[in-house]
């Protein structure tokens, strides 16, 4: 592989950095940023790095006022190292897909813990049109929004131990299903869709994925 995962120091930073700016609207863990970077690669056209950098932090409004350029640029190097390493595993070593479950340790005893996985990938879905997926891959998409909603909590709740392992592992196969689904058909993009808010970013203004540099000199290309 080119440049393999993040070492556990790495996505120790990470973590830490997106519980520190984050707030209810934004990712707030690695396991919900690699749900929504895995939905970001595998969704039916190309999300650019200053929409989803954006949709990470639930808004331009959001964006982290970083303590300097040396704290924001690992943010963003770690964040695309991490979003390469996935691309690299969905496209050529599907067998060494594994999403970033949490684990929650009860008794003794240790659950993976998937909804933040879920909700990410959703955040993810959300940034394009999905609506033309086919009827026979609809039930993979439901399986990974199972996790993914409030709404289904209490019927979650009465699930069996052996029903609830069995969605939980549903969730990597549907995944690689629907990147294979939209790699092989990749959709046209109609129209350029706004940044979250839909204020227009100008060539000559700051780029609102957070680098300090003008829109035309970063993202635009």
């Amino acid at each position: 592989m080119t440049e393999g995962p993040l070492n556990e120091n790495e996505l120790e930073w990470l973590e830490e950095t997106l519980m520190t700016y984050g707030h209810d609207e934004s990712v707030m863990d690695v396991s919900e940023l690699d749900g929504m970077l895995t939905a970001v690669l595998s969704g039916p056209v190309v999300v650019e790095p200053d929409r989803w950098l954006v949709a990470v932090w639930g808004g331009e409004k959001h964006i982290p006022r970083w303590k300097n350029d040396r704290e924001m640029n690992r943010f963003l190097d770690l964040c695309f190292k991490h979003m390469n390493d996935i691309a690299e595993r969905l496209s050529d070593y599907q067998d060494q897909f594994e999403p970033v479950f949490g684990e929650n340790d009860v008794d003794g005893k240790s659950y993976t813990v998937v909804e933040e996985w879920c909700f990410g990938y959703m955040r993810g879905v959300a940034l394009t049109d999905w609506s033309m997926l086919p009827h026979s891959l609809q039930a993979d998409l439901d399986a990974i929004a199972l996790h993914a909603s409030e709404e289904n909590v209490e019927r979650l709740e009465t699930f069996t131990e052996e029903e609830f392992h069995d969605s939980v592992e549903a969730i990597r196969p549907a995944a690689l299903r629907l990147y294979d689904y939209w790699s092989a058909n990749p959709q046209q993009p109609t129209t350029q869709q706004p940044v979250i808010n839909g204020t227009k970013v100008g060539r000559n203004d700051p780029c609102s994925c957070g680098s300090g540099k003008k829109f035309k000199n970063c993202c635009l290309h």
